[in-house]
């Protein structure tokens, strides 16, 4: 069995065992920190949800107010006046037919985010071997398939994220950079905790977050109480 680096077992003895405010997680986080490079913050929720069953299945999008500290790169496949309107909304990559047949051939996915007009959807469906395993398959329900182009791209640059639970009813979302002010990340990952927390299925019993942690790439998790939280999405 590897053995822990002498960095990490050093920030995981500065945590208690027991859930920290998010304020007070943050901070924590910033002071345990050790990496070279600025570390992407993330948070993960477990959620008392049975993922098996569709009308269980914990899915959305959420604008993070001070965004992940990257542009994402937009490809944005749509025809006619979409396409002047997708390059006028700051899309990196805009396109027709011939998108979907790079994507097709050559597996191209350098791009992190994908809008479609519903329009097109007959032809990007043919394209789900390739982009669902990645998740950039356009969907809705997350406001990436939609004649408003100009009011997705704009989203997606500004911080939209989307959250859904994976097959072990687990939501991991980034909410900014470690070297972010500790506001700006307390703000982004409470957003997405309330996000989250409305998304709650109304077919849902027993408590519904298990558990909520914020860690960062090389960082410890630090267990965040989110009974504030939960009891005003209840309120």
């Amino acid at each position: 069995m590897k053995k822990s680096g002498k960095n990490i077992t050093k920030a995981r003895a500065a945590i208690e065992p027991r859930p920290y405010p998010l304020q007070e997680a943050v901070s924590l986080l910033q002071k345990v920190k050790f990496a070279k490079f600025d570390e992407t913050v993330e948070i993960t929720m477990r959620l008392g949800v049975d993922p098996k069953h569709a009308d269980q299945m914990v899915r959305g999008t959420v604008v993070l107010p001070h965004g992940l500290g990257k542009s994402k790169k937009v490809l944005v496949i749509a025809t006619g006046d979409k396409v002047k309107e997708a390059e006028a909304a700051g899309a990196d990559f805009v396109g027709g037919e011939e998108m979907v047949e790079k994507i097709n051939k050559e597996n191209w996915t350098d791009f992190d985010a994908l809008i479609a007009t519903p329009d097109v959807m007959k032809s990007v469906g043919r394209l789900g071997k390739v982009l669902g395993p990645k998740g950039l398959m356009p969907n809705p329900k997350t406001g990436t398939v939609t004649f408003d182009i100009a009011k997705a791209v704009q989203e997606v640059k500004a911080g939209k994220v989307e959250f859904r639970t994976d097959k072990t009813a687990l939501v991991h979302v980034p909410v900014g950079k470690i070297s972010f002010a500790a506001d700006k990340l307390v703000e982004n990952a409470s957003t997405l905790i309330n996000s989250v927390l409305k998304a709650k299925p109304s077919v849902a019993k027993g408590k519904y977050v298990k558990g909520c942690y914020l860690s960062s790439s090389m960082g410890p998790g630090i267990l965040v109480d989110t009974s504030a939280a939960e009891a005003a999405a209840k309120g």
